[in-house]
């Protein structure tokens, strides 16, 4: 579809009466749950459709939003963290923005957020109220209690929704068997638009204002970033993504492969940001490994420079279906990934890539060191996975089947 500027679509198509939906959302950086919400709301058709965005802290989301005109709200106290003062004043706000704008369609995205809009909109008769699942945090590691502590009270965000999203078959397996849950999940994947990635030098040439100046500044004979072979993932440095596994298994590959040419030429190159980058820092500095793991930091469309990578990795402890992982498929990468969530729908099979065991460091290494030593392997899963890639994580899809939801 031609994508106008919101403000000229709206301009088109300002006489004929449109659907109010609101989009809500707990945090404004630009995670997978906020890039579903921006492309939602990039991609609905506005003949139809009268678009807001309710979110909370973070000024990412909010800027991508308002610079193609989309009508942004943001409450200052909405957050992540439980606080039960903001999260009344962020209840109270809900129901006074619901009972003036009565939109027909609210969706939720993220947990606080959803259990909070979607009693709100009970509250004020929202005809339809539609929650997504990026995914249940009662598979992050935590306590027996907490664990079911979450689990209830994701329950009764179900419980409170008329229709959900679970973007996995496995995301809806974990809470298909909740009483009166079964019959309200739908899945519907994640999906890509046509994206133009940069071609392998100029992704990594583009990448390489990102390294530490002395690297930069090394001469060329000596450290040529275009010369090496570079092992990447996009990752938030969270406890959830495993990156840590990451390092200590390529820190074993390095030991076992130094003396060979490909030993002396890898790097591994993590583009990302969060709270865990100190203990990652500590990590690589333990493994003697600085010259050869960089944190790039966040890098602004991340995703364009995915040619820069030989081999793509994702060896998180908890996903749902993450888009790195269709991003690498779509950029003709091979990828080695953890086998949680919905990641054996991204890679049904070996012939598309290599699933580990999640928190198996010996089993990443292995891969590492299979992948590193096959290029033949390399080349037939990245074909097969990118052709799978395109044929069922399309854009195009993923917004005609949330329309048809909308419009049950």
């Amino acid at each position: 579809m031609v994508n106008y500027p919101i403000s000229e679509r709206f301009f088109l198509v300002r006489n004929i009466k449109k659907t109010k939906i609101f989009y809500l959302i707990t945090k404004g950086n630009f995670g997978g749950a906020q890039r579903y919400v921006f492309e939602l709301t990039q991609n609905l058709p506005l003949n139809h459709f009268e678009i807001s965005v309710i979110m909370g802290e973070g000024n990412e989301l909010r800027q991508k939003l308002e610079r193609t005109g989309v009508k942004v709200r943001q409450l200052d106290t909405l957050g992540r963290d439980i606080n039960l003062s903001a999260d009344w004043q962020t209840f109270k706000t809900l129901l006074r923005i619901l009972r003036q704008e009565k939109p027909e369609i609210i969706h939720l995205n993220s947990s606080k957020i959803g259990l909070l809009g979607a009693l709100a909109g009970r509250l004020t008769g929202v005809p339809q109220i539609v929650f997504t699942a990026h995914g249940w945090s009662f598979n992050e590691k935590r306590s027996w209690l907490a664990k079911k502590v979450l689990l209830l009270l994701h329950w009764l965000t179900i419980i409170l929704c008329h229709r959900v999203i679970a973007v996995s078959q496995k995301t809806k397996q974990d809470i298909e068997k909740l009483l009166f849950a079964k019959n309200k999940v739908n899945v519907i994947h994640n999906g890509l638009d046509n994206t133009k990635f940069f071609n392998r030098f100029v992704a990594r040439r583009e990448l390489t204002n990102y390294f530490p100046k002395e690297i930069r500044q090394a001469d060329e004979s000596r450290f040529d970033l275009q010369t090496k072979f570079w092992l990447g993932t996009i990752s938030e440095l969270h406890q959830n993504k495993g990156l840590d596994i990451l390092i200590e298994a390529f820190a074993n590959v390095v030991r076992k492969m130094l003396n060979s040419s490909l030993g002396w030429s890898l790097v591994l190159v993590i583009i990302g940001e969060g709270e865990e980058r100190s203990k990652l820092q500590k990590l690589i500095r333990d493994k003697r490994l600085e010259g050869r793991i960089f944190l790039l930091g966040q890098v602004p469309e991340a995703r364009n420079y995915l040619k820069a990578f030989d081999i793509f990795t994702l060896t998180s402890r908890t996903e749902a279906l993450p888009y790195a992982a269709i991003e690498a498929g779509a950029a003709g990468l091979p990828v080695i990934a953890s086998e949680v969530g919905g990641l054996s729908e991204i890679i049904p099979g070996p012939e598309f890539g290599i699933l580990t065991p999640p928190e198996n460091i010996k089993e990443v290494e292995k891969s590492l060191l299979y992948m590193l030593k096959k290029p033949e392997y390399r080349k037939l899963a990245a074909g097969n996975l990118k052709k799978h890639v395109r044929e069922n994580f399309s854009l195009k899809k993923m917004v005609a089947e949330t329309i048809e939801l909308y419009q049950r």
